[in-house]
This record gives structure tokens, sequence and C-alpha cells, in this order.
């Protein structure tokens, strides 16, 4: 009985290799598994960094879009006070647009060129 025969050889080396085998498979799923981990894990951040560009392409097209309405709500309100405000009397046969000139004496007399009297005097002579 000192040695064990051919058979309980075969047998231990089968259950050493099987033992060997059942090890390396579960180590061998464990590696796939955490790859698999990292892979999505890389994924959801690909994913993550996709939305939040989307998010600010949408924000700075917002932002656009706001700038876009506000010229054209500025256009409008210009063409609006063009289209209110009255036409300039058109000027008399003689070439004399009396009220630009009115306004010139105004603005003379508020810079104190012309004094009252030299204004109405002005005035009268335009008007007359």
């Amino acid at each position: 009985m000192g040695r064990p025969g051919l058979v309980g050889m075969a047998a231990r080396t089968a259950v050493v290799a099987g033992t060997a085998t059942a090890v390396s498979g579960r180590v061998q799923r464990r590696q796939m598994g955490k790859a698999q981990e990292q892979q999505a894990s890389a994924a959801d951040e690909a994913e993550l960094e996709q939305y939040r560009a989307q998010e600010a392409a949408a924000a700075q097209q917002a932002q656009v879009d706001a700038q876009v309405q506000a010229a054209l709500a500025a256009q409008a309100a210009q063409q609006a006070a063009v289209a209110a405000a009255p036409a300039a009397p058109a000027a008399p046969a003689g070439g004399v647009d009396v009220v630009a000139e009115l306004t010139k004496l105004a603005s003379l007399k508020d810079a104190g060129i012309l004094s009252d009297e030299e204004f109405a005097a002005a005035k009268a002579k335009l008007l007359g």
C-alpha cells in the first residue's frame, strides 16, 4: 500500500486539472466582468458628455434666437416710428425750407447767439 496505483494517479490528476480549470474560468469571468463595467462606464461618460454638449448648443441657440427677436423688435419699432412720424412739409417754390430754417434759428437762440428780439425778427421774416 505505499504507492497509489495507476488509476489513483489518474484520478488525482483529473481532480487537480478540474480544479485548475474551474479557478481559471472564474478568474477569466471576473476579468471580463470588470472590462465590461469599464466599457459601460466609458460609454456612460461619452453619453453624458454628448448630452452636455447638446445642452450647451441648445442654450447658445436660445441666446441667438433671443438676440434675433430683440433685433427684429427694435427694427419693427423703428419702422413704426418712421411710419408714424409726420412727413416734412415740402419746400416752398422759392427753395427755402421753412422748418429747417426755423430749427436753425431755434438752435442759434438756444446757443445764445441770437437774442429773443433777433429770433422774433428772423422768424417773422421767414413766415411773413
